[in-house]
Formats: C-alpha cells, sequence, structure tokens
C-alpha cells in the first residue's frame, strides 16, 4: 500500500523531494495527470450515498469501504460531526445530486475525545477573538454519533433521512461497529 509516507521508488516514481509539502503535492498531481484520462462521469455519486466523516488522516474510507472513484460524496471534518456546514453540504447533495443514503462515520481515538470548549477560550486568549465555531468536542464516541444521526433526521433541508446509518471505524483493525440509534 501506498502512502504519504512511502512513496514507490524506481522508474515509475517520478516525484522529485524538494522544497515544501505542497510543492510535492504539485508536482504528485503533475505526475498523477500526465496519465489521467476524463473518467467521464458527472458530479451524481454512482451509489447515491454522502459519507460524513472524521478527517482523521488515518480513515481510507475509499479502501475501507470498498469504493471506487464517483461511487460517493464524501464530506469529512474534525470529529465527522454534523454542523451547519455538514447539513449544507448533504442538502446540495440531496436535493441537487441525488444522493438517497447517507453514512456517519466516527472512529476510536479521536482527538476530539482530549479537548473541551476551552480550546475556544485559549484561541481568544491568543488571538484576541472568540472563534463563531463550537469545539464539539465529546467523551463517548458512540453517544456522539448518536447526535449527529439526530441532526440529520431532523434537519428540516433534507429530504431523505430514512436510510441513516451510523458507525465507528476501530483505528487498529479496520472494522466498522454499527451504532444503535436509540
Amino acid at each position: 500500500m501506498t502512502t504519504s509516507a512511502s512513496v514507490p521508488a524506481g522508474p515509475e516514481s517520478a516525484i522529485v523531494r524538494r522544497g515544501t509539502v505542497t510543492d510535492r503535492l504539485v508536482e504528485a498531481n503533475e505526475h498523477y495527470a500526465s496519465a489521467f484520462t476524463d473518467p467521464g462521469m458527472d458530479a451524481r455519486p454512482v451509489l447515491q450515498v454522502a459519507i460524513v466523516a472524521c478527517m482523521d488522516a488515518r480513515l481510507d474510507l475509499h479502501a475501507a469501504l470498498g469504493l471506487d472513484l464517483g461511487d460517493c460524496h464524501t464530506i469529512r471534518n474534525a470529529g465527522g460531526v454534523v454542523t451547519d456546514d455538514v447539513i449544507r453540504s448533504l442538502t446540495i447533495s440531496q436535493r441537487k445530486l441525488g444522493t438517497r443514503s447517507i453514512v456517519l462515520i466516527h472512529h476510536t481515538g479521536c482527538g476530539l475525545e482530549s479537548l473541551t470548549e476551552d480550546f475556544r477560550t485559549e484561541l481568544e486568549l491568543e488571538v484576541g477573538q472568540r472563534p463563531a465555531w463550537a469545539v464539539e468536542s465529546f467523551r463517548d464516541v458512540d453517544q456522539d454519533v448518536r447526535q449527529s444521526m439526530q441532526r440529520v433526521r431532523t434537519s428540516p433541508f433534507l429530504v431523505n433521512t430514512d436510510d441513516v446509518r451510523g458507525f465507528v471505524f476501530d483505528v487498529k483493525t479496520g472494522l466498522l461497529r454499527e451504532v444503535d440509534p436509540a
């Protein structure tokens, strides 16, 4: 498996290591684009599913769920929390791009379990302005998944809320565990 920590060596790797991380990403894109062909698909996900997940770098959602390019919409943020912006993205995904199912994925060992809303106060003291957003930290990952499912199911903007399921991804085993919404 190739990760950002292990790029293949040899003739197939034309990526030159120099400059910043962003320079490396741009170089990798040039290599990617040199063999790119238009897949001929539109923005509507083939499986009509939107996935909301944590931004944690250990979650390779496409590999973990057996997904291919074009199968789903993926919305990621810290904690995989259903915020107003996530509702915005889900609303567009459903109403304009045809998704019908929503899958929520949190994970074990999430960094939000060790944060509190005091983080906002710390930022305010440091930069002189309090963030308008909530940290959305939590102690119980299952309860946070339930809360996120409830936010989706009760949003007046979403039209398809019958197929909303929540899971916890185990970062040690790679397995999903479904969370009972009750």
